[in-house]
């Protein structure tokens, strides 16, 4: 089986109001999918639904090629959403021993194993209120881990760890998918910290899927786009939508346009400019951050035009 999770026209509706709006993904098996958008998107909705616990006003989720028993198929899973939930007056262990007993683990010396695997066998003593953010984290994998999931669902779990906690969870997870082969999506509202770590991502925004791509093709979409000015921008934006029919595209300042869609073909948008009566100014084939690329495809400022 290759696609393990496939979400089709997922839909959640709160007082007539799409938080998630005709939701499209596929995961296949074994790899680490990035669920990318700004704060407010709908990640943590789609991971709820997906969860059981929130349920969807329209669409499917298909686990494990069925969209039958999907509660018996969730038990497969492991779901750490918001935040790890953590006694804090107890240490790694106890939490670790809690879970083991909710979950109904027969293997105890499965809680060693992953407490050495997050780092976390030395901690004999120190309670986990007075964990830093960064093990807490690791713990609350560890949690997720106790059950051997075959597929994790990890909401921002990256959220506020400083540079060192990032790297220690991007290890942890990208040793998860290689050496046991976990399906894990996880979200984040920064493209950046996601880039190492994913085989494939989605961009979300306002409820909607943006872009669907592969690390190749996230790579290859950062290298391109069209930098262009006229001696009259404003009507520029124009020419691009009404006569080459090009959307793909983003109005910076500095009189730069940014045209990210069928640059392939600078010949046509160039005589397309110039025919308008246009005279072009700057015209070059440039790249651009991964945070640019992001940016540039959802709706941070309200008053950007071109790709949403």
């Amino acid at each position: 089986m290759d696609e393990i999770i496939r979400l089709e026209g997922l839909t959640k509706v709160y007082k007539k109001t799409p938080v998630v709006d005709s939701f499209n993904i596929s995961i296949k098996k074994g790899h680490i999918y990035g669920l990318i958008g700004p704060n407010g998107a709908g990640k943590t909705t789609i991971m709820k639904m997906m969860a059981g616990l929130v349920e969807p006003t329209e669409g499917t989720i298909e686990l494990f090629g069925s969209k039958e028993n999907i509660q018996r198929s969730r038990s497969r899973m492991s779901f750490m959403i918001e935040a790890p939930y953590l006694d804090g007056s107890m240490t790694a262990r106890e939490n670790m021993e809690l879970i083991r007993y909710t979950r109904g683990v027969a293997d105890k010396n499965r809680i060693e194993e992953i407490l050495e695997f997050v780092g976390l066998d030395k901690e004999d003593k120190k309670k986990a209120k007075k964990f830093s953010l960064g093990m807490k984290q690791r713990l609350g994998l560890g949690m997720a881990l106790l059950s051997s999931p075959e597929i994790m669902i990890l909401d921002e779990p990256i959220n506020g760890l400083d540079p060192q906690g990032i790297v220690e969870i991007r290890h942890l997870l990208r040793k998860l998918c290689d050496e046991s082969g976990v399906t894990i999506l996880i979200s984040s509202h920064i493209l950046s910290e996601l880039a190492e770590l994913c085989d494939d991502f989605a961009i979300i925004d306002k409820g909607k899927l943006i872009e669907d791509l592969s690390k190749e093709e996230l790579k290859q979409k950062c290298m391109n786009y069209l930098s262009v000015s006229t001696d009259d921008n404003n009507r520029l934006t124009t020419v691009l939508e009404q006569n080459l029919g090009i959307k793909g595209y983003k109005v910076f300042p500095d009189d730069e346009v940014r045209i990210y869609e069928g640059i392939e073909n600078i010949v046509r948008i160039s005589k397309g400019i110039t025919d308008s009566g246009l005279v072009l100014t700057r015209l070059a084939q440039e790249g651009e951050s991964l945070e640019e690329f992001y940016l540039s495809r959802v709706s941070a400022d309200e008053d950007a035009k071109g790709v949403r």
